[in-house]
């Protein structure tokens, strides 16, 4: 499995922050908090999840809990994964 944490803050870099130095998202940077994800962001970037690594994101799933951080997301993304095994 590739590195979901780099892929991640690669799309979100990308897609929300273009320009913006990437040392200042870490894996503890609070993205919903900070503004980086607003509610529209944040259905593009489920939808980003759901089809880059074929999982499907219940609405329980998409809150500031599991898509918060990117610490969050790579662990929510893996236990996804973990369900189909």
């Amino acid at each position: 499995m590739d590195d979901v944490t780099s892929v991640v803050k690669d799309y979100i870099l990308t897609t929300f922050l273009p320009g913006e130095n990437p040392a200042f998202l870490t894996p503890s940077t609070e993205l919903m908090q900070s503004g980086i994800l607003d509610s529209l962001a944040t259905l593009e970037l489920v939808s980003f999840l759901e089809s880059r690594y074929a999982i499907e994101l219940e609405a329980h799933d998409v809150d500031s809990s599991n898509l918060g951080t990117l610490t969050a997301i790579d662990r929510l993304i893996r236990s996804k994964l973990g369900e189909r095994s």
